[in-house]
């Protein structure tokens, strides 16, 4: 696969996750404005919350349609859609007066998105030469993806202070416009590099993906795979809720010292996923650290409750991060190497099914964080929900190989 076409995939796919997490740290402030003199605390934070879980409920709903639609008629297509209509909802965003279509704005702006990650997965997936280069490139998408949310916050500040210092945009609708304008920008012309260097059809190596589709596999291989991705994504979504409302709450951190946490799992999450699928590692023995990956997250998950103080909490921080970071890559590489002429399909399954689990997983968070008959019960019933992930992936190593390692 051509280098242009390589750095333009995992450019649209940081493109959409800054986007998201330019929004996030701006959504408390737009909504604070729409409601006027009658918010408060209780309502901005609901609505924050409600607008989240729309826009991953639509990456849920949409991302195997577009991935379908990818294997059919080609990525090119779709993946220009998504960006020219991602851009188009963010540059809308700012100026929406009405709280009920911001509501819509998220929903298609996740429906957009939607259309992005899983169709550039599915293009590497599809046109790797070997296993090595899809298992890195693979990787390098999720690194990507990490990577645009984790900058999107410092750049949403960097833009506006450039905006408001530089061309006097008027607060606060300059804080609010000017990134995502920045952001939307971006979109469209990672779309015009789309249409120069991403094929049209999905042509690929047509000889190993018919011997792929020739090799017998069990019906449940791949939906395991998937089930798994949801159990890791739902612990990822009940982690990050606990761990702010554990760090003020219970160990009456500082917001620096709550900050410092969610940096660590994100920087953890991205070194161990550029390591898993290094040119020290053969992407084939990835298989054998499901299992274990799973075992560590379930007992990183059980001992959170214990862990009093800041320093304890750094070390299971890690330990979760580690064992997450680099199972999300590894599910996706084997449910790549495993859909054969539909990637898109199935890579878009997997994003619906990480949505799904993050969006719940979030809820559950909340929601069962202050359980008085079971402390740390959010932690407690995560972690056992991996064991059965844990349970499930036993053998999987095995089956994986003897069906054929393409």
């Amino acid at each position: 696969m051509p280098r242009g076409t390589v750095a333009t995939l995992l450019i649209a796919v940081f493109t959409v996750s800054v986007g998201f997490g330019i929004v996030l740290p701006l959504l408390p402030f737009l909504i604070e404005g729409l409601l006027g003199a009658d918010a408060n605390v209780t309502q901005v934070s609901r609505h924050t919350g409600y607008l989240t879980a729309v826009y991953t409920l639509a990456l849920f709903l949409f991302a195997p349609m577009w991935g379908r639609l990818s294997d059919r008629r080609g990525p090119r297509g779709v993946l220009l859609v998504g960006l020219l209509g991602f851009g188009a909802t963010l540059l809308v965003f700012p100026f929406v007066e009405n709280l009920a279509l911001v509501y819509v704005e998220r929903f298609l702006s996740g429906m957009f998105a939607a259309a992005v990650t899983p169709v550039a997965a599915a293009v590497i997936g599809g046109f790797a030469g070997t296993e090595q280069g899809r298992a890195r490139r693979l990787a390098l998408v999720s690194m990507a993806g990490i990577a645009g949310f984790l900058l999107g916050p410092m750049l949403s500040v960097f833009i506006s202070r450039f905006a408001t210092y530089l061309f006097t945009v008027a607060e606060p609708v300059g804080s609010v416009a000017a990134p995502l304008v920045a952001t939307a920008l971006v979109a469209f012309v990672a779309s015009g590099f789309v249409v120069l260097v991403v094929p049209d059809r999905n042509d690929g190596d047509s000889s190993k993906r018919a011997q792929i589709a020739a090799v017998p596999m069990p019906a449940w291989l791949v939906p395991k795979l998937l089930i798994l991705t949801f159990i890791v994504s739902t612990a990822v979504g009940v982690f990050e809720v606990g761990l702010a409302l554990r760090g003020k709450q219970d160990l009456g951190l500082t917001p620096t010292q709550i900050a410092l946490m969610f940096s660590e799992c994100s920087l953890v999450m991205f070194a161990m996923q550029a390591i898993a699928f290094s040119p020290w590692f053969r992407p084939e023995g990835t298989r054998r650290i499901i299992a274990p990956a799973l075992a560590v997250l379930a007992a990183a998950l059980f001992f959170v409750p214990r862990a009093d103080d800041f320093t304890l909490m750094l070390v299971v921080i890690g330990a979760v991060a580690a064992s997450a970071g680099v199972l999300s890559p590894i599910l996706t590489f084997w449910i790549s190497a495993k859909a054969g002429s539909v990637q898109g399909w199935q890579l878009g399954k997997q994003t619906a099914a990480a949505s799904l689990g993050v969006t719940l997983g979030s809820v559950a968070g909340g929601l069962l964080f202050n359980v008085a008959a079971l402390p740390g019960a959010a932690f407690i019933l995560t972690g056992g929900l991996v064991v059965v992930g844990l349970l499930l992936s036993l053998g999987m190593a095995r089956q994986l190989v003897r069906q054929g390692s393409t």
